[in-house]
C-alpha cells in the first residue's frame, strides 16, 4: 500500500485481537490486487448494552485503488425497523 492501514475504533476499546485480524486480512486483499493505494477500517459499537455479547460491532472498510474508492460495511439488523419487508 502507498498509504499506511488506517484503523480506528468508536464506542469500544481497541483491541490487539481485532487489530492483527485486520492487518492479516487487509494483506490477503494485497495479494488479490497488485496496487492497493489505502485502506481505512473503522470497527464501531453502535451502542453500549448490559448484557455481554448481545452486541456486535459495525464495520466499516474503504479500500482505494487506482481510480476507484471501494466501500464496504457489514451492520447487523437492529431493533424493529431493521427486519427484512416481506410481501
Amino acid at each position: 500500500m502507498d498509504t499506511p492501514l488506517e484503523l480506528s475504533f468508536h464506542n469500544m476499546d481497541s483491541s490487539d485481537t481485532l487489530k492483527a485480524a485486520v492487518r492479516e486480512r487487509v494483506a490477503k486483499l494485497e495479494q488479490l490486487h497488485d496496487h492497493i493505494i489505502g485502506c481505512r477500517v473503522v470497527i464501531e459499537m453502535p451502542h453500549k448494552s448490559h448484557r455481554v455479547g448481545s452486541n456486535a460491532p459495525d464495520v466499516h472498510v474503504v479500500l482505494r485503488v487506482p481510480g476507484r474508492e471501494i466501500v464496504v460495511s457489514r451492520q447487523l439488523a437492529r431493533g424493529e425497523n431493521a427486519q427484512p419487508e416481506r410481501d
